[in-house]
């Protein structure tokens, strides 16, 4: 029993550290959004480079 608590938590660890890495892929893509932008690329153009939704694009665009 005690066993299959310390799967769990190294499972529930494992986790933790595959999403606070794809957090921090996340938050560098959305801080490059500005500079593209300001290089003349379109929205459409960083959105796909940076594998992010043209919405997401918008809305830091437009400064939200």
């Amino acid at each position: 029993m005690e066993e299959g608590r310390e799967e769990g938590r190294q499972e529930g660890r494992q986790e933790g550290r595959e999403e606070g890495i794809e957090q921090g892929r996340l938050n560098k893509a959305l801080e490059a959004v500005p500079r593209l932008l300001a290089l003349g690329l379109s929205v459409e153009q960083v959105a796909s480079a940076l594998e992010l939704e043209v919405k997401q694009v918008r809305a830091i665009q437009k400064g939200r």
